[in-house]
């Protein structure tokens, strides 16, 4: 059965797949290009230099030292607190490859191959989220590795699964691993809402909140414990209408789109008093989450509409804008000031400043210092840098074909983008590794603190604390 599972998980690339890219017709596929090792690319005159290091690829057998057969649609990258590994999740490749940081060295693969030899691993089954078109074998299936965030101090990665391999149209739970960062295995697996793709953790560590792309809900998990026995889901929360699925379950269709508003972009505010969860499609908008009475409070618009991925920073809410190409923020208490009194109506919020980047924004972080955001454009296959204190972009460097995941080093000076495939095209399937110097220092990390002794002004607080979000897609 496990065979036959890798077999099923190795050759499923299909519209159903977590690429979230939207039908295109072959000449609407940007081309593929390459990077290669060793490229320097100078930024606003020495403001910044990216040196791109190292890759792991597996577009090209033929190159041994940068092959990895593990890199299978890589969608995301997660750097430890310490800086001393990453964590690269491969969608189609079923498995968490997991590296060495100093030396580049594969240390371990992790698969997500289930059957009955897990079952001490799973969570008892919440009342949220119930399979109403699966009956039996519910929990042997391969997943496919989305998103990620750390907890408890970086001690967990949680890592959710785009589906559950034999549910074809994603309309049933999902589910999702959590991982022990100390010796990387699989310690706990939990049911999810159908689709997820986006997670974060409250700044206090107590909350994890998993947000489903599939049916406008967003899954709240109460992690505050050391125990991870304890853990346990508190309440499914829902945007305007949770969708009613009910497609067939031997053709596939096009989820990426018949998936209501595409909730992607997830962010806890610093004090943790709200869930900020962005909608990439539909109403579009942002929706505000009260974590004191857990309540839908409604949407923000007002911003540019396909909105990926949002990040806090130093007093701002940052945005990605994916189809246009563009990164927007706004001052976090102007923002929360319409928040505060929206009480279950949508409000419009003018006012955001906007950098044009390049097209197919996806993911963004931001340096310790806060004065520059990095973002994946995948169309354009380009690493993007913007100057936070004139929101300009000031440079910009190649990349494999279509980057979508993307984090930076809590010290500023590894910056680690993945490039996500696109079937028969043969583009991405590659992570690249920069090392970046800034001409004005970056501020040197002290020792990693527990997330519930940071505020929102503190330069420790990077951005795989307070990051959020993966279109439309993405």
């Amino acid at each position: 059965m496990i065979q036959q599972l890798k077999t099923f998980c190795g050759l499923i690339v299909c519209c159903l797949s977590a690429s979230s890219v939207p039908a295109q017709t072959k000449q609407d596929v940007p081309p593929v290009v390459h990077s290669v090792i060793g490229t320097k690319t100078d930024v606003n005159n020495g403001e910044m230099t990216l040196t791109l290091v190292d890759k792991k690829q597996a577009f090209n057998w033929s190159d041994q030292k940068t092959l990895d057969k593990n890199i299978n649609s890589p969608k995301s990258v997660n750097i430890t607190h310490d800086g001393k590994k990453f964590y690269i999740n491969s969608l189609e490749g079923c498995a968490t490859v997991v590296y060495d940081m100093a030396t580049g060295k594969r240390l371990k693969v992790i698969t997500y191959q289930f059957d009955d030899s897990y079952a001490s691993l799973w969570s008892p089954v919440s009342s949220f989220f119930p399979f109403t078109h699966y009956t039996k074998n519910l929990n042997t299936f391969a997943g496919k590795p989305v998103e990620s965030c750390f907890s408890h101090n970086g001690r967990y990665l949680w890592i959710p699964f785009y589906r559950r391999t034999y549910d074809i149209n994603a309309q049933d739970p999902s589910a999702l691993a959590v991982i022990d960062t100390q010796n990387d295995t699989i310690i706990k697996l939990m049911e999810t809402g159908p689709l997820p793709k986006m997670i974060a953790c409250s700044p206090d560590n107590h909350y994890i909140a998993v947000t489903h792309w599939g049916n406008n809900t967003v899954g709240l998990i109460d992690c505050s414990s050391d125990n991870p026995a304890d853990w346990k889901y508190t309440d499914k929360l829902v945007i305007d209408k949770e969708l009613i699925l009910n497609f067939s379950m031997t053709t596939p269709v096009n989820r990426d789109s018949d998936s209501g508003y595409c909730l992607r972009g997830t962010v806890f505010t610093p004090d943790g008093n709200y869930l900020l969860v962005g909608c990439m499609s539909g109403a579009n908008g942002i929706a505000v989450i009260d974590m004191k009475t857990h309540k839908y409070q409604g949407r923000i618009t007002g911003m540019m509409a396909n909105l990926r991925h949002m990040l806090i920073h130093d007093g701002w809410l940052y945005l990605s804008i994916n189809n246009s190409g563009n990164v927007q923020r706004i001052k976090l208490e102007t923002f929360l000031n319409v928040a505060r009194k929206m009480n279950g109506k949508n409000a419009i919020l003018n006012g955001w400043q906007t950098c044009k980047v390049a097209a197919g924004a996806r993911t963004i972080v931001i340096s310790p210092s806060g004065r520059y955001i990095f973002a994946a454009c995948n169309v354009d296959s380009k690493l993007c840098i913007v100057d936070t204190r004139t929101m300009k972009m000031i440079g910009s460097a190649p990349v494999d074909s279509y980057p979508v995941g993307l984090d930076i080093s809590r010290d500023g000076q590894t910056v680690i983008v993945t490039s996500q495939g696109r079937g028969e095209n043969k583009g991405g399937n590659a992570v690249n590794i920069f090392h970046v110097n800034y001409r004005d220092p970056e501020p040197v990390p002290t020792e990693a603190v527990p997330l519930y002794q940071q505020d929102s002004s503190s330069t420790q607080a990077a951005s795989f604390f307070l990051n959020a979000g993966l279109c439309l897609k993405g």
